[in-house]
């Protein structure tokens, strides 16, 4: 599944679109683990408890995007965009979403 950033594939023209694609998740950390980020978070530095909760979320919330976009026969996704937002207090969703489309064959 070819995913792009912009509306267009480099090098390929889209014959159809077939619809927007999303793909959701919403993480939480433990609690002991959410202490030590907020410790680390008073004397500065990454957060790595966080760092790979999102990374976990992004790759998740792509591959249900992917899914979704297999299932209607779909060759790539453009447009594709990512957020995220807070749900609860140490917890977020991160979703992506595009444009699933058909491909012309290549020349």
């Amino acid at each position: 599944m070819i995913l792009s950033t912009t509306e267009t594939v480099p090098g390929r023209d889209i014959e159809k679109s077939l619809g927007m694609v999303r793909g959701n998740t919403v993480r939480a950390k433990h609690i002991g683990k959410d202490i030590l980020a907020v410790l680390r978070n008073l004397v500065g530095g990454e957060l790595n408890e966080y760092t790979d909760m999102l990374t976990e979320a992004r790759n998740e919330a792509i591959n249900r995007m992917v899914e979704q976009a297999r299932s209607l026969d779909a060759d790539a996704v453009v447009g594709v965009r990512l957020v995220t937002a807070q749900v609860a207090s140490a917890s977020a969703e991160m979703l992506a979403y595009g444009t699933a489309v058909k491909l012309e064959a290549p020349d």
